[in-house]
């Protein structure tokens, strides 16, 4: 039973978005974000039980669309029991010619088994990620192959709820702010940030709608 309080006093930590306050804060700024949030309602995001399964899931997503990624991802699940993400262990000792035939890149299974390696012999240890600063959690996880500024950005926003990340290496988010903002071209990373300003502390909330506005247009 210890085992489980110390897991739950952990689980219990992670910094997450204050959901209504998000909301409120961002209808009150300039531009149609009422708008999309009555459309769109709260945004769909839940923390993360397991880091090594959504961690995991960030680097088979890099670089592809959706519907792409989506489908390697059904496929590399559908290596393991109940179509569930395996344990480190487990990958590890996947071979390579079995991930790379679920239509991974040899990159990309490289990096799976890396964060495989470093999860398992403690180099990474995802009970410390809930009293880590932004700063830390980015130094810790980039050490890890193919985990990049992207990755970490969708780990914080989408597995710890992190409130105020704004993702500027993010193409949907990017192509979001430039139809929200009526802009030319796509927008620069310091151009990001400071359209970006109105929304804090909540701009993890506002990039989930950015990514709407990709989807589905502006209201």
């Amino acid at each position: 039973m210890a085992r489980r309080g110390a897991h739950d006093r952990w689980a219990m930590s992670l910094p997450v978005i204050d959901m209504p306050a998000a909301l409120r804060h961002l209808r009150r700024v300039e531009g149609p974000m009422r708008e999309l949030i009555a459309r769109h309602g709260a945004p769909a995001l839940s923390r993360t039980r397991n880091s090594f399964a959504s961690l995991g899931r960030a680097i088979i997503y890099q670089q592809l669309s959706g519907l792409a990624a989506g489908t390697i991802y059904g496929r590399f699940l559908a290596l393991f029991p109940q179509r569930r993400f395996p344990r480190p262990a487990r990958l590890a000792t996947t071979p390579v010619e079995v991930l790379r035939g679920a239509g991974l890149s040899r990159a990309k299974v490289a990096a799976l088994h890396d964060m495989a390696a470093r999860f398992g012999d403690g180099t990474v240890q995802p009970r410390r990620f809930g009293r880590m600063d932004e700063t830390a959690l980015r130094e810790a996880l980039t050490q890890i192959r193919g985990i990049g500024p992207w990755s970490v950005d969708m780990f914080l926003i989408s597995g710890l709820l992190r409130p105020d990340v704004l993702p500027v290496g993010d193409l949907g988010v990017r192509k979001g702010m430039q139809l929200y903002f009526g802009l030319t071209d796509l927008p620069t990373a310091s151009e990001m940030q400071t359209l970006a300003a109105p929304w804090q502390p909540y701009r993890s909330a506002a990039s989930w709608y950015m990514w709407r506005v990709v989807e589905n247009g502006l209201p």
